[in-house]
């Protein structure tokens, strides 16, 4: 939208190199619209491509390790983690070297961060997607350990988050995991509790209006958009899973106008 306006306002005062010069300007405010501040400058997508697939899986390691001891269903969840998304043999390899890296018992992870946050802390999404994916992995054994709610809180912490910030997106995390492979099954044994389940998966409450609903339903939908995330750097093999939450929350949202009408 706005390079056609750029194009339009520099033909007027400029010509036709005004014109080329608007179209450019409004080609990167569009960008940083659509994309964040990151969006501007695509070269940059390969430095943040490699940070986030670093920081994902060195906090992953950290998260497994923080209670003392990696489950099985923690290396479980990693390991269908990397196959749910199809990642490169390469990307596989690296992940795997980066979770052994962070679920070392002295890793200190102020380094990781504060490079994640250098290279992708000012994309509007990607701090988003990181904190959910690592909700998730915390979640894995079906419980969260108090020493892995305290990680996670330091990480939201020096991600940007408040607290309340930060255990909104915990219940919001956690109950979308409800509405997983369409949640039918869960709606139906759950029908009592289901809708108040859906309204936490969307951060909203029943006292909401349908419009406010819509916003928080539209925001986080945004938040997932697959090419949103690819264009402020997240590895285009690293999508499924957000793909994947995105359907959640569509559920979710899904029974929450059923009910309602």
């Amino acid at each position: 939208m706005y390079k056609i306006i750029g194009l339009a306002i520099g033909f007027y005062l400029l010509g036709f190199f005004g014109a080329f010069l608007g179209y450019l300007i409004g080609s990167s405010v569009d960008r940083a619209r659509n994309y964040g501040l990151g969006g501007i400058n695509p070269l940059s997508n390969s430095q943040r491509k490699e940070v986030f697939l670093e920081t994902v899986f060195v906090l992953m390691g950290k998260l497994a390790k923080a209670d003392g001891r990696i489950s099985k269903d923690e290396i479980a969840h990693v390991e269908h983690f990397i196959v749910k998304n199809g990642m490169s043999a390469e990307h596989r390899n690296q992940a795997i070297e980066q979770f052994k890296r962070g679920s070392a018992a002295d890793f200190d992870i102020t380094e990781t961060l504060n490079q994640f946050m250098s290279s992708c802390g000012h994309t509007l999404n990607l701090k988003q997607v990181l904190l959910m994916y690592l909700i998730v992995m915390a979640l894995a054994d079906g419980t969260l350990d108090p020493a892995e709610q305290n990680l996670l809180e330091k990480i939201a912490l020096q991600l940007g988050y408040s607290q309340a910030q930060f255990k909104q997106m915990l219940e919001m995390v956690l109950n979308q995991s409800h509405f997983s492979q369409g949640g039918q099954q869960y709606t139906r044994q759950n029908s009592a509790s289901a809708l108040d389940d859906a309204y936490k998966a969307l951060g909203v409450t029943k006292e909401n209006t349908d419009q406010e609903i819509k916003r928080a339903y539209r925001k986080l939908m945004s938040q997932y958009h697959p090419d949103k995330l690819i264009g402020q750097g997240l590895p285009e093999d690293m999508i499924a899973v957000a793909t994947e939450q995105a359907k959640e929350i569509q559920v979710a949202y899904d029974l929450i106008k059923k009910r309602r009408q």
